[in-house]
């Protein structure tokens, strides 16, 4: 059998290493073993949903021998899955009329993959689970590549490949953990009749787990355990390392914590964990939603908090461990001065929704402005950090639940890297993180990208084709919001005018 997978396309043109392919020998035998039915091949896209198709039994040699072709406008879906590029237009076409796709996606500007041909999947053999709540099935994550096997600049692994090389060329790696919060409702109606079949589809409706407004209080994790036991046992089934489960601030609202684990790792446990909570909740009739801030009543905002810390690879030391006198180390303050700097244009990579702006409000445990403090929850950045911690670090409370982890993490990377490579130093720490005077957050998508477009960080790290990419795909989005007659508009002036 290794002896096949060798003599596969992936094996001849070094696209599937000797490593890999020994870690795929193991796959297929993990998967015989089990009498696995079907394998979900994965890709992680722009926006950290988890798309592909799934796989026969006798269809998974296949997988590791040959990859998988799947459609390229996957990678360039809007959050409606409206295509947000002019893939049948001419080539430098402005006109709509001739560049305007069949499913509403614009015309002109930077158009890859024209004509919607394939994109190769590779597979990721360490990346495969078994499923624990569907046995007979299992995941394997993969890479999009274009079909000579030619990276794609602005893919999700790619994008933090590329973050992350950046940081192993001077002997460092970045370690995050996550803190995730997210809602369980309810189902009452899955909006299925054929008038809600729309682009997006129709919001279902939902109502409460339970009360909430009950931080951390015993009686609402028991009145939700069984629930929050599936996913607890779900998670660890597929290996992601769960650390607490929590009652959360609002109604039906909830935060699991994770054990620190290097960048890529970490992003493919993100993408794993939300889309097997909306899995294993939609078998029990109820609805997980990680949405920043939901429009339901008294519903709270979902955070999604990274904390981050910088090790030494050929020691092992945590080099944002302070001082004896507690001062921050040159790195940690490069870092957090570097993070700052770049606050506005990494939003896009961090809150990447219209929705993701309405969680920036004071005094709702959510930052507003540019700033860092010693263990301040209303900061943008959280120092925890003691001398003599091995586990010193900072938490970015910025993200939200529904930013895609692999641009995320690599925005963080990205920044905190040229905090240090420039020798910034972090300016004072803030004890009233909702003052005047700080510099505010982005307050809406478009104040977003045109920080993002305005910078030159991600050009220089990622290119401008990245840049490129996402502006388009984010300002896709974010017109189709300012054309949408809301119901405060209708409120507001209906009867008034």
């Amino acid at each position: 059998m290794a002896q096949d997978l060798a003599t596969g396309r992936l094996a001849r043109e070094g696209l599937l290493s000797a490593e890999a392919q020994d870690q795929a020998q193991a796959v297929l035998a993990e998967a015989r073993a089990a009498g696995l039915e079907t394998l979900r091949v994965l890709v992680g896209d722009q926006h950290g949903i988890l798309r592909g198709k799934t796989l026969v039994a006798e269809a998974f040699e296949g997988l590791f021998r040959a990859g998988l072709n799947v459609p390229s406008t996957l990678l360039l879906k809007d959050t409606s899955h409206r295509t947000a590029f002019a893939v049948w237009g001419q080539e430098g076409s402005q006109d709509g009329s001739q560049g305007a796709n069949q499913d509403g996606g614009p015309s002109g500007g930077f158009v890859p993959m024209r004509g919607a041909g394939d994109v190769l999947l590779l597979p990721r053999p360490e990346t495969f689970r078994i499923l624990p709540w569907s046995p007979h099935s299992g995941w394997i994550l993969c890479d999009a590549v274009m079909p000579d096997g030619t990276p794609i600049s602005f893919s999700s692994s790619e994008v933090l490949r590329r973050a992350e090389a950046g940081l192993a060329a001077q002997g460092l790696q970045a370690v995050f953990g996550l803190e995730v919060e997210f809602q369980i409702f309810e189902r009452l109606d899955s909006a299925r009749s054929h008038s809600q079949s729309t682009m997006p589809g129709a919001p279902i409706r939902t109502r409460n787990l339970n009360q909430g407004y009950q931080y951390l209080t015993e009686t609402r994790y028991a009145e939700c355990e069984a629930v929050l036991d599936d996913i607890r046992r779900a998670a660890q089934g597929l290996g992601l390392q769960p650390r607490s489960v929590e009652i959360e601030m609002g109604p039906s609202q909830f935060e699991f914590t994770f054990a620190p684990l290097p960048a890529l790792q970490q992003a493919d446990a993100m993408v794993m964990f939300r889309t097997m909570v909306k899995e294993v909740c939609a078998r029990a009739g109820l609805h997980a939603s990680f949405m920043a801030k939901p429009r339901l009543d008294n519903a709270m905002a979902n955070g999604w908090h990274l904390h981050q810390s910088l090790v030494e690879c050929s020691s092992g030391r945590n080099l944002f461990q302070p001082a004896g006198d507690g001062s921050l180390s040159p790195q940690a303050s490069g870092w957090i001065a570097g993070l700052l700097a770049h606050a506005a244009a990494c939003s896009v990579m961090i809150a990447p929704t219209v929705n993701s702006y309405k969680r920036y409000l004071p005094f709702q445990l959510a930052p507003d402005r540019i700033q860092w403090g010693h263990d301040n929850r209303g900061a943008m950045l959280r120092a925890l950090m003691q001398p003599g911690d091995s586990a010193s670090r900072i938490e970015n409370r910025a993200p939200d639940s529904s930013a895609n982890p692999y641009f995320a993490i690599a925005a963080q990377i990205l920044a905190g890297s040229a905090g240090m490579a420039a020798g910034l130093q972090a300016p004072d720490a803030t004890q009233s993180p909702y003052e005047e005077g700080a510099a505010r957050l982005p307050r809406s998508l478009g104040q977003a990208l045109q920080a993002f477009e305005g910078s030159d960080l991600f050009a220089t790290t990622l290119g401008p084709e990245f840049v490129s990419y996402l502006s388009q795909l984010k300002r896709f989005e974010w017109e189709r919001y300012l054309d949408t007659v809301s119901e405060w508009e209708q409120a507001e002036y209906f009867n008034l005018f």
